[in-house]
């Protein structure tokens, strides 16, 4: 099940209010502009696999889902390195808040990540699970954190016009927790 944090940008490590319920979670991400839903797909993916192969399972939905939101660029997320670094391995980089010029959406398929929307004074920060699905209006500082020990497979759907993210210079994203596992 998918949670919320809701936290002020002046105090970090407090969050406002913490959500569990998918519904609280869809009304308090709404009043700041954000759509929040569970998409209830079938399909079961593992961490770790090839993006083709997690492409070609989503199949229709996934292309509805490009059509639904006008959305032609996809992003696999996928890894499962519970013994990570691995020898000669270099450790995931911190979080670094982002932004895009294009609308984004997140689907969130097996495992789990850390999603956080920096939006006016507050981050809401969702931990993601299986059917989660996020969007990212253009414009929305934002940061994806996977952990210490990532285990995530999601999918990451952009416009073709400034479909990649790149830093916006605020260093926010250090102050706030991690995900832990």
């Amino acid at each position: 099940m998918s949670r919320l944090s809701v936290h002020h940008q002046s105090s970090p490590q407090i969050p406002n209010k913490v959500l569990g319920h998918a519904e609280d979670i869809t009304s308090t991400l709404a009043a700041a502009g954000l759509m929040f839903g569970v998409l209830p797909l079938e399909v079961k993916v593992q961490p770790g696999a090839p993006a083709e192969e997690i492409r070609a399972a989503l199949g229709e939905p996934l292309a509805q889902l490009m059509h639904d939101h006008d959305l032609s660029q996809v992003e696999v997320i996928s890894v499962d390195r519970r013994h990570w670094p691995q020898e000669g391995e270099k450790p995931l980089e911190p979080p670094q808040e982002v932004i895009a010029d294009g609308a984004q959406l997140y689907l969130f398929l097996a495992g789990q990540g850390l999603l956080s929307l920096h939006v006016d004074d507050h981050v809401y920060a969702l931990f993601g699970e299986r059917n989660a699905l996020i969007s990212v209006p253009a414009g929305t500082r934002h940061w994806f954190d996977l952990g210490e020990f990532p285990y995530c497979a999601a999918i990451r759907l952009s416009a073709a016009n400034g479909a990649q993210p790149r830093p916006s210079g605020d260093a926010i994203a250090t102050a706030f927790p991690r995900l832990e596992d």
